[in-house]
Order: C-alpha cells, then sequence, then structure tokens
C-alpha cells in the first residue's frame, strides 16, 4: 500500500529547474531515501510534499490527499525536521512539544500521555524541563523527532536529519529512527548526501539536478555496478597481471600500485587465487561495491562533487558572485 503517490512532480525558479518531472511512490512502513549531493532538489521535493512549496507542475497524494486542494489534511497526516533547527531555544522541551500539540489541535488529556510517550522514545523524558539552548545538536534533533510525532502523524518527513553532527551523534540518532520503524511501524521519508545513512533506507532515490536517476533497493542498487573488487599487489606485478589476464580471462586494472581484479563471489573467489596463481601475492582485500559507486557510475562523479548544483546555477543565473 502506497502512502505517497507522485507523478510528474516538477517545479521551477525564475526559469530554472529545481525539481524536474520526478514520479515515485512510497510505501506504507518503509524507510525511504533521497540520495544527492546539496542543491540536487532533495529538500525541494519535500517542501512540496509538505505543503511547504507550490508544485509549478505535476501532482502528488501524501495519505490519500493532495497537496494542493487537501493542504490542512496533508499537513496533519506528517511529521516533519527541518535542516536546521526550528525549536524555541528559550523554552524548555516540555514547552515547545506543548506548543507543537496547541497548534495540532492535540487534546490535553492525550497531550500529557503522548509527551511521555515520545520523549521516552528518544530518551529525553528526564530533560524535559530543561531550556533547549543548553542542548547538544543530537538532543535538539532528537527533541524534534519527538515534536513531529505528536500529533500521531502517519509518516515522517527527515530532511537531512544528522547534517552538522558528529558520527557518533549520527549513529545514536539512526537508533531512534530504527526504533520508531521497528515500534511504531512508521513510515519515514528521509534525504541525505551521507552514503552509510543511506544504507539504512529499504528504498533509495539517487536524485541529480532535479531527476530520479534510479530508484531501488540499496542492495539491488550496487547489483548493478559490478562484482567485487579484489585488489592485490604481488612481487612481481606485472607477471602477476599478465598470469591473471590469461588464467581468468578477466581485465585487470591498476591502481596506486595493486593489481584490481572484478568477481562474483569475491570470498569464494580469492582462496582460488592463492591456490591456482604461480606468482606470489605479497597483500590483498577485498571490496564489495558501495552506494558511492553506483553514484560515480550513473552520474560521473563522486557525490562529494557539488560543482553545478542547483544552488550554483540558481546564482549564476540571478547574478550573484559567491565568495572567492
Amino acid at each position: 500500500m502506497n502512502i505517497i503517490e507522485v507523478k510528474n512532480l516538477t517545479k521551477e525558479f525564475n526559469g530554472l529547474t529545481a525539481v524536474d518531472q520526478v514520479s515515485f511512490n512510497v510505501k506504507k512502513g518503509e524507510i525511504f531515501g533521497f540520495l544527492g549531493p546539496n542543491g540536487a532538489g532533495k529538500s525541494t521535493v519535500i517542501n512540496m510534499l509538505s505543503t511547504l512549496l507550490a508544485p509549478t507542475k505535476g501532482e502528488a497524494l501524501v495519505n490519500n490527499f493532495n497537496i494542493l486542494s487537501q493542504k490542512n489534511d496533508v499537513r496533519k497526516s506528517i511529521g516533519l525536521v527541518f535542516q536546521d533547527s526550528s525549536l524555541d531555544d528559550r523554552l524548555t522541551a516540555e514547552e515547545n512539544l506543548r506548543f507543537h500539540a496547541k497548534l495540532y489541535q492535540v487534546p490535553m488529556a492525550d497531550y500529557k500521555r503522548r509527551m511521555e510517550e515520545v520523549l521516552k522514545l528518544v530518551d529525553l523524558w528526564d530533560r524535559k524541563k530543561d531550556i533547549i539552548k543548553i542542548f547538544s545538536g543530537g538532543m535538539k534533533r532528537r527533541l524534534e523527532i519527538a515534536r513531529g510525532l505528536i500529533h500521531y502523524p502517519k509518516m515522517l518527513f527527515l530532511d537531512e536529519p544528522t547534517l552538522g553532527l558528529d558520527p557518533q551523534t549520527r549513529n545514536h540518532l539512526w537508533e531512534y529512527i530504527l526504533k520508531l520503524k521497528k515500534e511504531q511501524q512508521m513510515t519515514i521519508f528521509m534525504t541525505t548526501h551521507y552514503m552509510n545513512e543511506a544504507e539504512y533506507c529499504d528504498r533509495i532515490g539517487i536524485i541529480d539536478y532535479g531527476k530520479i536517476v534510479v530508484l531501488d533497493t540499496p542492495a539491488n542498487l550496487k547489483k548493478q555496478v559490478g562484482g567485487d573488487i579484489i585488489s592485490m599487489k604481488g612481487q612481481d606485478n606485472q607477471s602477476l597481471k599478465k598470469e591473471l589476464v590469461k588464467r581468468y580471462k578477466r581485465e585487470v586494472k591498476e591502481e596506486n600500485g595493486f593489481l584490481q581484479l572484478e568477481v562474483e563471489n569475491g570470498e569464494e573467489f580469492m582462496p582460488r587465487l592463492f591456490n591456482e596463481l604461480d606468482n606470489k601475492i605479497d597483500s590483498i582485500e577485498l571490496r564489495k561495491p558501495t552506494l558511492d559507486d553506483v553514484f560515480l557510475s550513473l552520474t560521473g562523479r563522486t557525490i562529494r562533487d557539488e560543482k553545478g548544483t542547483f544552488k550554483d546555477r540558481m546564482r549564476g543565473h540571478m547574478g550573484i558572485r559567491g565568495p572567492k
């Protein structure tokens, strides 16, 4: 069952296309991710689906409600965590939640029970009386997730939820996100440009220059790139390379002094090298395909190469010069 259905969704700004006719569905109860560099259009899609931006063209349903004609119903159906903190740091954690609950007309009797539930979910129940400005970045993100859940939404939008957090805090935050899915059967739509975070998703849409390049499970996407990579170095690399090509009829690449051989089921293939080769191998390692390999294969660049993103094109279109 789909909780989001999107067809040819498009957003243009001053003649430039930020989101270009994207179409996809999100299944109920899954973690769905948009992976792409900054400026690829990820946040713009979330802003349209959450009714913060009106699309230029196309249509979308969220929880069976139209994002244009049924905005209030869409908003009641979703929780939203922005890239930047939107908490009032002069209020306590409890006061922030109470204000949000009143906006969504959560009955007071339900609110008290719900507040305890969501704060315990993110391990902030004992900090409910503390002022937000003393919270760490990770604590603020956890509170924003709790706030996004206070009104019983059907799904949660997380726009770059771990941006600016250190690796340890990112890992901890993901523990809470996965806990949400498992215990609450929550549908989660997230954006990220961190490859390791995309691995948590049930399905990923790789988005670049406003277009969805491909959409599938992380495992299937990595299968499209190729097999496992075995990197090795011998006492005589040239002799070793000739023997590898002759014996296995495969292309052997050279990179940084290592010979690279692409194979299926690398764990099973590696022992054969020691048993069958005449040349001696001094060092060897096995590497599985990554989502970075997928992005590079599909776009011709790594996700860290953000030149020519929509933000850059928009600045150039408007005659804005960036810092030198």
